[in-house]
């Protein structure tokens, strides 16, 4: 089992286009990691047998707004042997919001990433299905943007909200 600072000294260790920073006011504590480093870093916290983050709780997407010209993803895990909770941000441009699957270190992450490309638009690279998952495939935007329009008609059919 690794303490929170071990736990950051090894994603140091990995991380190798821009260093890890820390967020201990988030909860549980966050690692906020440059996106290239998504899919080494989340290999490392899953296959090491210090930390074993066998468990992908969830994974959120969040959008900014226009104004800050950034979206984010955060990364819940657990390690059930070690009873340990940890969160991996990241932040994506606005206008081009992409990042490296996850799923092929845990299936779970297939759904997440599926639901966030559905919502905010967000594009999971090598995700093996990345389609819609809650909207039908024609439905335009992605509704948990914050400037989002909502459609008048679907299929010349009048939409109410």
């Amino acid at each position: 089992m690794s303490t929170f600072d071990q736990i950051v000294s090894m994603v140091e260790d990995t991380c190798s286009h821009a260093a890890p920073t820390v967020d201990k006011s988030a909860s549980p504590h966050a690692l906020i990691i440059a996106k290239e480093d998504v899919v080494v870093v989340c290999r490392i916290l899953q296959e090491n047998p210090l930390l074993y983050f066998d468990m992908l709780s969830s994974v959120t997407g969040i959008d900014n707004g226009p104004e800050s010209g950034t979206m984010e993803i955060a990364y819940n895990l657990y390690s059930i042997p070690f009873d340990v909770h940890l969160m991996i941000k990241i932040a994506l441009p606005r206008d081009n919001p992409q990042i490296d699957s996850v799923s092929g270190i845990w299936k779970t992450a297939n759904w997440h990433e599926r639901e966030i490309f559905d919502l905010y638009g967000i594009h999971f690279v090598n995700h093996p299905d990345l389609r819609r998952i809650l909207l039908p495939a024609d439905w335009e935007g992605h509704p948990l943007r914050k400037d989002y329009s909502h459609q008048e008609y679907y299929r010349d059919i009048k939409v109410k909200y």
